[in-house]
């Protein structure tokens, strides 16, 4: 069958590819139906990747948050009509002491490797997760970043020592709100800070104990552990910030993506004896695990609709370009595209 991929070939300009895909045993259809438009793709979307990089990845198709509906599957154990959340991550080997996010063999769409911008897109069985029926497709669209915060939890889990009576979280943005969100759900004894710098997108955080600007923070203000959620140019304050708060011997998880090199308290660090845990991107189980939460603590789907900050359908690449750039003057929340195209 021919499909229609819909490629970024140079900033801000997107053509359509056509490509023959045979129908196989090893691959169930999947007809994409919503999109979340993520910062990552909006680095590539706008050259801000650089040019070097920009000439690596491209042309290759944007998007690695989405979901939709199974068109065939070989094996017809799943339905037409199935709704399922996609994983863009693929591994093509194994090794027992590193996960698949993190082999340096591991391709991931939308970063060197086609994303879901097709009519349809052909994944392996494990590279899919079964969602609810009932399921908002708007909020589930962006289950990957969910996923992501999920991910640096289980991380921190497995590391972190058993004092867990307060959390620190470090950014008002999406990831903020998530990592905040699923905290709360997943320790609903413990206190959960957020620490922010904008006053209106505090005030969406109503799930947690108490919101500080990152500049009234008292100085004998104390964490058991923290998460950044910042990125860019302010993970190296934010960073500090987390050292400086948290207790002896507390675990930092760092979840924000700079293109900068990061200056950060190294004495404070060893006099403290803290660690710190790099988290990026997420595994099949991660999938997994946030989709089974949403079944077992639905208010979690509640809260994420606050994210869900626009949505637009698309039936053109120039729509595809309106969205991206209506994305881009978005100060809060995610943009969905209505995969009509």
């Amino acid at each position: 069958m021919i499909n229609q991929v819909y490629r970024l070939v140079s900033a801000r300009q997107i053509e359509v590819s056509y490509t023959d895909r045979a129908l196989s045993a090893k691959h169930v259809v999947i007809r994409p139906t919503h999109l979340s438009i993520c910062a990552a793709d909006q680095r590539y979307y706008t050259g801000s990747r650089g040019e070097e990089v920009m000439q690596q990845k491209l042309p290759m198709a944007l998007i690695h948050e989405a979901v939709g509906e199974v068109a065939y599957d070989p094996e017809g154990i799943l339905p037409v009509g199935t709704k399922v959340v996609m994983i863009p991550n693929h591994p093509v080997e194994e090794d027992p002491h590193i996960g698949e996010n993190y082999l340096p063999s591991s391709k991931f769409s939308s970063s060197g490797y086609d994303g879901f911008m097709q009519d349809y897109v052909f994944l392996k069985r494990d590279r899919i997760c079964v969602l609810p029926d009932d399921i908002d497709m708007n909020i589930a669209s962006f289950t990957e970043l969910v996923t992501v915060a999920m991910h640096a939890i289980a991380r921190f889990e497995a590391k972190a020592s058993s004092r867990r009576g307060s959390f620190g979280v470090w950014g008002d943005g999406n990831l903020g709100f998530i990592t905040s969100l699923l905290l709360k759900f997943l320790y609903p004894d413990c206190r959960v800070t957020v620490f922010g710098k904008t006053g209106y997108k505090l005030s969406q955080f109503s799930f947690v104990d108490d919101c500080l600007f990152i500049n009234d923070i008292p100085a004998d203000y104390r964490i058991d552990h923290a998460f950044e959620c910042v990125g860019g140019k302010g993970s190296q304050d934010a960073i500090n910030q987390m050292i400086t708060h948290v207790r002896p011997e507390a675990t930092l998880s760092l979840l924000g993506v700079s293109e900068y090199p990061t200056e950060i308290n190294t004495r404070l660090v060893l006099e403290k004896g803290l660690l710190l845990i790099g988290s990026s991107r997420s595994n099949a189980e991660d999938f997994q695990r946030t989709v089974d939460l949403y079944t077992q603590q639905p208010k979690i789907l509640q809260y994420l609709a606050t994210l869900v900050g626009s949505t637009q359908e698309v039936t053109t690449v120039q729509e595809v370009i309106q969205a991206f750039e209506k994305d881009l003057a978005s100060s809060w929340g995610k943009s969905v595209m209505l995969w009509k195209i």
